[in-house]
């Protein structure tokens, strides 16, 4: 099983698996997936158009680890189920919540 988050000095960057339209949003669990890679599962009640369901992530994220909006930004995967999502804040902090 692989990590699903990797640390740096001002951020993590974290692999998160989306289900958009889902009843309700949520974070969590961690699964691995067929290709032995892991992610954090997130769900959203947004949907997947023009963006509106990244945005979602980005704000589940922060609320979930107590930051800012403005310090969670999907990275990569925009159009894609698995995304990268990169977390600005205290690392140690940002870290002992996963």
């Amino acid at each position: 099983m692989s990590q699903y988050f990797t640390c740096f000095d001002d951020h993590i960057k974290i692999h998160v698996r989306l289900t958009p339209n889902a009843h309700k949003d949520e974070v969590g669990p961690v699964e691995t997936g067929a290709d032995e890679k892991s992610y954090l599962k997130a769900k959203v009640r947004a949907v997947p158009e023009k963006g509106k369901a990244n945005k979602a992530l980005e704000k589940l994220l922060a609320k979930y680890f107590g930051i800012a909006k403005s310090s969670v930004e999907v990275v990569s995967g925009s159009t894609s189920r698995i995304k990268t999502v990169a977390i600005r804040g205290d690392v140690k902090k940002l870290e002992k919540r996963l």
